[in-house]
């Protein structure tokens, strides 16, 4: 399994992924889930995959396939909107799937996968968008900002109680390792690395991508201080009714 962060924010996306494909005692693989399209001043499109590893490779890889070889074909970098990018993916999905799912279900494999799509492309605002395995997808909404695929009840509470449209890149990305950081916690199906995307709206440019590791200093620092954070305020909470001086006289 994995897990998947995508935020549409008023100063730009914020996109994460981990690298785990299988866990176990003695069975640990690790693949990155993001990939990256960009050519600077022109667009940049983030995606972040979930479920079925070969499926969801081939997917990307097919579309990259056309890209260079049938430029005729709505692709990726030819693309004229994020709708047309998150439309490409479905549609590619949906191909691969027919191709393999009998074979893959015959031998006991679930052969779903989801995408979340972030990018911006000149001319549009950026966009964010929910690939479902069916090819089928969803747009995020000022109400609605962020997207999370694979193992997301772990690290949501954070998500709901501090993002919004207005929530800054920087807050947004804290929040976004300490969403990781909880479900690592609570879930051997996620791992490091994790790889994080913070792009600035209208730049058409990806400045900033970086690779967390488990010892990486900075995720270590967010993880202790969370931690500590939280004991704090739990001992801060007022004590119920029943307990020692607070009974009723």
């Amino acid at each position: 399994m994995t897990y998947c962060i995508g935020l549409n924010l008023d100063e730009g996306l914020v996109l994460a992924s981990d690298s785990r494909t299988n866990a176990g005692v003695d069975h640990v693989r690790r693949a990155g889930k993001m990939r990256v399209f960009a050519e600077t001043g022109a667009y940049v499109v983030v995606t972040l995959s979930a479920g079925n590893l070969s499926l969801t490779q081939n997917v990307l890889n097919l579309i990259e396939h056309r890209d260079r070889h049938e430029p005729a074909t709505p692709g990726i970098r030819n693309a004229q909107s994020m709708f047309q990018v998150a439309q490409a993916i479905g549609d590619a999905m949906r191909e691969i799937r027919a191709r393999d799912e009998a074979y893959l279900r015959d031998s006991g494999i679930d052969p779903s996968g989801t995408f979340i799509v972030g990018g911006q492309i000149r001319g549009e605002p950026p966009r964010l968008f929910l690939v479902y395995s069916e090819g089928n997808f969803i747009e995020s909404t000022p109400e609605t900002p962020f997207f999370q695929t694979g193992e997301i009840k772990f690290g949501k509470p954070i998500l709901d109680r501090v993002v919004t449209r207005q929530t800054d890149l920087v807050t947004a990305t804290k929040c976004t390792l300490v969403s990781f950081d909880s479900t690592i916690r609570s879930n051997l199906s996620v791992g490091t690395p994790i790889d994080l995307a913070v792009y600035r709206r209208d730049s058409l440019q990806l400045e900033i991508q970086q690779r967390f590791e488990d010892e990486d200093a900075y995720l270590r620092s967010i993880r202790e201080r969370w931690n500590d954070s939280l004991r704090e305020a739990v001992a801060a909470l007022p004590a119920p009714p029943w307990a020692p001086g607070n009974a009723p006289r």
